[in-house]
């Protein structure tokens, strides 16, 4: 009997990778939980390992393939000696992680339709002959058939839908975008294209989703920096002799954490039909690397120490620019922090990392000129900060509450440390 291999989704968000490194060569043995292939995803390169076990028939993506879609065949899996049974696969494959969550596809009749963005649409004949009678538009279609296939009684559901008008010449050219009506605009004009890799499609959409499902509000804060600042000098040279140094971020990652503890409520995640109230406070970091950004997760931040975090920070870093961090470490987390004050922004307004509340844009810590209490004037380091934040989880006084507490913790620096 003979089964597909199919390229497996490695991350919720991956929908396309390329096949960098077969590990297997045809008619090689292997057994479950042999390692078969290196596959870059638009997060990390991964190592992929067996389910069943048989003789590689066929390789049929050759190595460094790229924009390989997910569940589309990439070698024959043969579980007996009957080489014939290569060209028919009998079953569905079960070659897959416990981390696949993606968009099923499957091999489709030459005379399939294809979407607007090239993809193919799966569906039967008879499916395709009812939509075109009916004028309905297959890619606004769920299957519920074999692998998403567009059955028959697909078309009886969507049939209710047919009569809606569609949008005005107008209203299409403002809100689509495509390659050829861009070009267009700068016919003339010298320019280079610079093709999407995964990753940055990956962000794209899941930063117009954000933008456009998220109600966003904004709370904006200045922090005295000073009493932080000799805190860490003096910290620092006690680390030193371990070789570990605290940034002003690692503070700023235990404010956070220990904040979401004094108002539980705002540690929560959005869950489509409700929120998700968090125990531990998991502090999602962004960092950027070539092409993109990833924000890995510290776990339990508000119980480890500054030094605890300042290793990790830093491992997690180094990972994540050379795309060596597996799904469950940038996955989850209720809380973002974006630092770009370490390159001189004095202030931003940051996306919220969907499903979390909330995120942190910080600024660089600047001497300002302040008035003191008594009226007086003098300098201080002063950083803006601005929490973006998601209104179905956090009302505006539950938001400011959370924000005057990583305040207070950040110009009261001793309160982390006991």
């Amino acid at each position: 009997m003979a089964l597909e291999i199919l390229m497996p989704a490695l991350s919720p968000t991956m929908e396309e990778g390329t096949l960098s490194k077969w590990l297997v060569s045809e008619g090689d043995v292997v057994q479950s939980g042999d390692l078969l292939a290196e596959i870059e995803t638009d997060k990390a390169t991964m190592e992929f390992e067996a389910v069943d076990e048989g003789i590689i028939s066929k390789l049929l993506v050759a190595e460094g393939t790229a924009n390989v879609k997910v569940n589309s065949a990439i070698a024959i899996l043969l579980e007996d000696s009957d080489a014939e049974d290569a060209t028919v696969p009998a079953k569905a494959p079960t070659l897959m992680t416990t981390a696949t969550i993606a968009p099923t596809l499957q091999v489709s009749a030459t005379t399939a339709p294809v979407a607007a963005n090239g993809t193919r649409i799966f569906s039967s004949p008879l499916a395709r002959r009812i939509a075109a009678n009916k004028g309905l538009n297959l890619a606004t279609i769920t299957g519920t058939g074999p692998k998403g296939r567009i059955v028959k009684a697909d078309l009886s559901t969507a049939a209710s839908t047919a009569d809606i008008a569609a949008p005005s010449p107008k209203v299409t050219m403002l809100t689509s975008t495509n390659a050829a009506t861009v070009e267009a605009m700068y016919q003339g004009r010298a320019f280079k294209t610079v093709p999407l890799d995964g990753m940055r499609k990956v962000i794209a959409a899941r930063l117009t989703e954000a933008k456009q499902t998220i109600p966003h509000f904004y709370l904006r804060r200045d922090i005295h920096l000073d009493k932080l600042l000799k805190a860490r000098t003096e910290i620092n040279k006690e680390l030193e002799q371990r070789g570990v140094k605290t940034s002003v971020n690692d503070f700023i990652i235990k404010a956070c954490a220990l904040a979401l503890q004094k108002v539980p409520r705002a540690n929560a995640v959005w869950a489509g039909d409700r929120v998700l109230q968090m125990e531990a406070s998991d502090i999602s970091v962004a960092v950027a690397i070539e092409g993109g950004l990833f924000t890995p997760v510290l776990q339990d931040a508000e119980v480890k120490s500054l030094s605890h975090l300042a290793v990790e920070m830093k491992d997690l870093a180094a990972r994540a620019r050379n795309r060596k961090l597996a799904p469950h470490e940038y996955q989850g987390g209720s809380f973002s922090i974006s630092n770009l004050g370490m390159m001189g922004i004095d202030n931003f307004d940051a996306v919220i990392n969907s499903p979390q509340g909330a995120i942190l844009a910080v600024g660089a810590g600047k001497k300002r000129p302040i008035v003191l209490e008594d009226g007086s004037l003098s300098v201080a380091t002063v950083m803006s900060v601005t929490m973006s934040v998601d209104h179905r989880v956090i009302d505006g006084a539950l938001g400011a509450e959370l924000l005057n507490e990583i305040v207070s913790y950040l110009e009261n620096p001793l309160a982390m440390l006991v």
